[in-house]
């Protein structure tokens, strides 16, 4: 490993930053609110993807207050489409926690925040660091590549014990006083230009103490081990239809998506399942599908997740009257209407399945 001696590498982090820095909201205040909600939407969302949402919180809930004040099922509708939803739970139940145990007011030191629900050491070392200029280190993606590149780090950043490591080693090099622009410039410097696949080494303001450029390591490092494979899964949802309402459920804890609703789901181990299975089936459990009104799937739609690969089919059925009491109480399903269903959260499947059968094609 290269010396970590390095007395260059904090001004021209800095420097480069001034330099090329985005234009980004949070960046302009210090208001620990603001911060922290785009943290949270920005953990494993690119800043592209994130900035609608972040301005779209904002304007809806101003203040933490009016955060804590909305209910569940509003906060993950204006959070769909950016997955990880377990992230938006976690918020909403902060903002609460915020206001109810500290009445509204923002801890002002990393080892407070620390205290928060779903506030990881990365994010409350940013809050701490951007909005009170407490001296701690942020550690993510961009931070972990960028330290193990200039320094020659050989440890994986996959593994827990490597985070000590590169803490000690961020820590070591964060002015006393620009805490906060040292953190913003060291992660923008990953982020656009010691990126992961094809960093900018021709222009680099680290070129001559980079030990990975002088070594030709740049694509070696950082070294992290690959994670598990995704795991497959296949979904055949089932779209009953009757005059107009169709029946959809909230989905709950112990699975994906909980909290958002889908339609009634038949798992299955593989891809197969024939329509003319699906309605002997729907029929000997008291369904009421009406003659040839099952229509198969007419796409297969494929949607990845973290640790999952889902395979997912929908076959839209048409009731020739409702579903019984008795069936909606054993499946949780209900009724909705179509405005009623684009105001409930719902994962980006099944948005993708409902925009492409027009069934919300009227409002």
């Amino acid at each position: 490993m290269k010396t970590t001696d390095n007395p260059i590498f904090a001004p021209a982090l800095i420097q480069w930053y001034e330099q090329h820095k985005r234009a980004l909201p949070w960046r302009e205040t210090t208001d620990p609110y603001k911060i922290w909600l785009s943290e949270i939407i920005l953990q494993q969302t690119r800043v592209n993807q994130g900035l609608p949402y972040y301005q779209k919180f904002i304007a809806a809930y101003p203040t933490v207050h009016d955060l804590a004040a909305a209910p569940q099922e509003e906060v993950l509708r204006l959070w769909q489409g950016l997955g990880y939803y377990s992230r938006a739970r976690n918020m909403h139940f902060t903002a609460q926690q915020l206001v109810n145990e500290y009445g509204g007011v923002f801890p002002d030191s990393y080892k407070e925040l620390l205290k928060l629900r779903g506030v990881g050491s990365y994010t409350a070392a940013a809050i701490a660091s951007f909005a009170f200029r407490e001296q701690v280190a942020v550690l993510d993606g961009n931070v972990f590549r960028v330290l193990a590149r200039v320094f020659g780090i050989p440890d994986d950043i996959a593994l827990p014990a490597s985070r000590a490591v590169f803490q000690q080693l961020a820590n070591s090099f964060i002015p006393v006083d620009a805490p906060d622009v040292f953190n913003q410039a060291i992660m923008e410097f990953g982020a656009i230009q010691c990126t992961p696949l094809m960093p900018d080494c021709l222009f680099c303001p680290l070129q001559q103490t980079c030990f990975a450029y002088n070594h030709g390591m740049v694509q070696e490092l950082p070294v992290k081990s690959k994670a598990k494979a995704a795991r497959p899964r296949f979904f055949h949802y089932i779209v009953f239809e009757h005059q107009g309402n169709y029946y959809l459920r909230k989905r709950l804890s112990g699975d994906i998506w909980q909290g958002l609703y889908d339609f009634y789901l038949y798992e299955s181990p593989d891809k197969g399942l024939s329509a003319d299975a699906l309605v002997k089936e729907l029929q000997q459990a008291g369904v009421p599908v009406a003659e040839d009104q099952v229509l198969p799937p007419q796409k297969e739609y494929k949607h990845v997740l973290s640790h999952q690969k889902l395979t997912a089919k929908f076959y839209r059925v048409r009731l020739a009257e409702p579903l019984a009491g008795e069936i909606l109480q054993e499946t949780r399903l209900a009724p909705f209407r179509a405005a009623e269903i684009d105001a409930l959260p719902k994962p980006v499947l099944i948005s993708s399945y409902l925009k492409d059968s027009r069934i919300l094609v009227d409002l």
